[in-house]
């Protein structure tokens, strides 16, 4: 079942933000450890103030177990919805400045994974058609989202899905394919 995300689901839903998410999570961790990264996920998931909150996610559950997550907004909101999670970082670091890797007129999706244990039924496949389905029932007419050039399986993966490669991206030292399907 796929349901709207809860802050209740913030145990369940920063690890695979964190897994999602990479090398990224290393950088707002400041840690080769990934998992270092889970609690700064736990936090901004239990705010509804900012991009990796519970009410931008909708989480695939089964048997009362969160196995996957999707992670979207408006991509015109980008601004306004990093600049808790950047007020947190410039504390440390107070020159971050990460990249857009975003834009207007398109519904982003920021993060989706599944756990590992559940990998490679499906479960990707279906959150990220139904972010596609919330995207066109809100009156976006593409959604948008980046992959990593080294990760040609995502990109395979969002190619079977209908989405193509619009252009790239520089974003936290990697490059990335930004890629977009229409929804209308």
């Amino acid at each position: 079942m796929i349901r709207p995300a809860t802050s209740q689901d913030a145990s369940a839903v920063a690890p695979l933000l964190v897994l999602a998410m990479g090398h990224i999570a290393g950088i707002f961790a400041k840690s080769d450890q990934y998992e270092d990264a889970v609690p700064f996920f736990e936090a901004f998931f239990e705010r509804d103030d900012n991009q990796y909150s519970y009410v931008h996610t909708m989480v695939y559950e089964e048997n009362n177990t969160v196995l996957g997550s999707v992670t979207g907004y408006d991509g015109a909101r980008l601004a306004e919805l990093r600049q808790p999670v950047l007020d947190r970082l410039r504390e440390s670091d107070p020159d971050f400045t990460p990249g857009d890797e975003t834009e207007a007129g398109e519904f982003y999706m920021d993060c989706v994974n599944v756990r590992t244990d559940h990998q490679g039924n499906g479960i990707g496949k279906k959150l990220i058609l139904a972010f596609c389905e919330k995207a066109r029932q809100l009156g976006f007419k593409r959604v948008g989202l980046i992959v990593d050039k080294v990760n040609p399986d995502a990109k395979k993966l969002y190619e079977k899905l209908r989405f193509y490669v619009a252009g790239e991206k520089d974003f936290l030292g990697h490059r990335y394919f930004h890629m977009v399907r229409e929804v209308q």
